[in-house]
């Protein structure tokens, strides 16, 4: 089979599409033919050397990816050769075919097109585990989002507002309307505008309940004041560093919390625990249209460096696919 390797890190050129050894399935794992996989900043990372897989996964980019069920390996039930699936991977995506824990597939959601659905399961987990079972997200509440147009951002807007929170986001000027249409009550230009003052604003003085923040460093101390009473700060990514001061004192009189996690380094035992939580309360509101998948455009797949060089610009909206067939 083919896949996208990098022989040595480096910009989008390092990519290459080559033919590579292909997948078997090995106990409790199911090989799938992939139709399509997504673009994710992890991938720009790992193509830099700065995000290598995790131990046993494949050395190919790729979170996410869509297809047909190709292999069954031992032990695996409830899964068939030729059933359209989707999946959240540790790596591996940019291929043909992937070998993958059963526990991290997901049917296609109806009314889904099969290459659109790999734009769904890592920003479904990663905004699922984060927003609603970590930071227990409720009706009511103000969630703010760093990031809105994004892969991430698309998707917690949709799950926030279909699970009555008040959506505020983050996001180039030229993204705000795009945005409103998918969910956000209020649109803020990071490059324009100081978002703790208008989370205030937004708020009358309140702060947000739950934040969801893909800045790390830079935006720590600014979070921390954009909090309500008894807020809850999830840090999901570092594009502004990795250090920073923490003002504990802000956070004890705000009865506050800040929690750091990553998706992709998890035990598999735990990823299969995410997808049954995606699967049983995220899928219904996917198949009855509340959320949907945000696509920008699709791509050949070894058209792979040129997609790498449109999330790095971040002129898009919504997710990159990477497509095969």
């Amino acid at each position: 089979m083919r896949a996208m390797t990098i022989p040595e890190p480096g910009g989008p050129e390092a990519l290459l599409w080559a033919e590579v050894p292909d997948p078997e399935p090995g106990p409790g794992e199911v090989v799938v033919a992939v139709r399509a996989s997504a673009v994710n900043r992890a991938d720009l990372l790992q193509r830099q050397g700065h995000y290598p897989p995790p131990p046993g996964a494949p050395a190919y980019p790729g979170l996410e990816c869509s297809g047909v069920v190709a292999a069954l390996g031992p032990g695996v039930t409830g899964w068939e050769v030729g059933q359209e699936v989707c999946a959240l991977l540790a790596g591996g995506g940019y291929a043909e075919r992937v070998a993958v824990p059963a526990g991290q597939l997901l049917p296609v959601p109806a009314g889904v097109d099969l290459v659109d659905a790999a734009a769904l399961p890592e920003v479904a987990c990663t905004v699922w585990s984060n927003v609603v079972r970590l930071a227990r997200l409720g009706k009511g509440e103000t969630l703010l989002v760093h990031g809105g147009g994004s892969g991430i951002g698309t998707f917690a807007i949709q799950l926030g507002t279909a699970l009555g929170a008040t959506v505020v986001v983050t996001a180039r000027s030229a993204k705000h309307e795009r945005l409103r249409e998918l969910g956000a009550a209020h649109a803020i230009d990071y490059r324009e505008q100081n978002f703790v003052e208008e989370v205030r604003r937004i708020t009358d003085g309140r702060g947000a309940d739950v934040i969801l923040d893909i800045m790390g460093a830079s935006y720590l101390g600014r979070n921390v004041a954009a909090l309500a009473d008894g807020g809850r700060l999830v840090v999901i990514g570092l594009q502004g560093g990795r250090k920073a001061e923490l003002d504990l004192a802000a956070l004890l009189a705000k009865r506050a919390s800040v929690a750091a996690t990553a998706l992709r380094s998890r035990p598999a035992d735990d990823k299969a625990e995410i997808v049954r939580g995606v699967r049983e309360q995220v899928w219904p509101l996917v198949e009855a249209g509340a959320i949907r998948p945000v696509v920008d455009r699709r791509m050949p797949m070894p058209d792979a460096p040129e997609a790498h060089r449109l999330v790095e610009s971040n002129d898009h909206l919504g997710k990159i696919l990477l497509t095969l067939g």
